[in-house]
């Protein structure tokens, strides 16, 4: 059976159009795929890179208590930090902390090592579950003692750069 030319013709259009409107579909759906695959590398590099920001942070923190640098150590957090040490008054904004720190290492000296348990990151906030453990020095009777902390850590990003802003600890015996 044999189609007079113009339905033959309407026919073949009919499938070029089929067949550019699928080929464009399916460019469509793979750049999709691709932009959200681009997307989820973006943002695992991003998270990598704050990772290592805020892991670097914590060694610079561990150093200013190891040291007992109260510059360094207030410099860790955000300009409204907040410093809640176990059995002790909470310490809220700069001046604070600063006052808390001075009279922390007028005390004691630490030598302690942090552990970091994990890292959590959600745009420009994150926290990190930490532990620590060494020895404190105790000024007052000369006494060397075990230390064994477990640790909490709230960051913000200030100016671009990872910060403390919240921290507490309790003794883990």
């Amino acid at each position: 059976m044999s189609f007079p030319f113009p339905i033959h013709l309407c026919s073949m259009k009919n499938l070029i159009l089929s067949v550019i409107v699928f080929s464009l579909v399916s460019i469509g759906c793979t750049e999709k795929k691709q932009d959200t695959s681009n997307n989820e590398i973006n943002n695992n590099k991003m998270e990598r890179k704050s990772k290592e920001q805020i892991e670097k942070l914590l060694m610079v923190y561990k150093e200013s208590l190891n040291t007992s640098n109260v510059s360094k150590a207030v410099n860790s957090y955000t300009k409204d930090g907040v410093f809640m040490p176990s059995g002790a008054p909470t310490a809220n904004g700069t001046e604070a902390i600063k006052g808390a720190y001075e009279f922390v290492f007028s005390q004691i000296q630490l030598n302690i090592e942090f552990f970091i348990e994990e890292i959590v990151i959600e745009n420009d906030i994150a926290f990190a579950i930490t532990t620590s453990k060494g020895t404190t020095l105790i000024h007052a009777t000369g006494d060397t003692v075990p230390e064994e902390n477990r640790e909490l850590f709230v960051f913000e990003k200030e100016n671009n750069e990872w910060k403390i802003a919240r921290y507490m600890f309790n003794k883990m015996k």
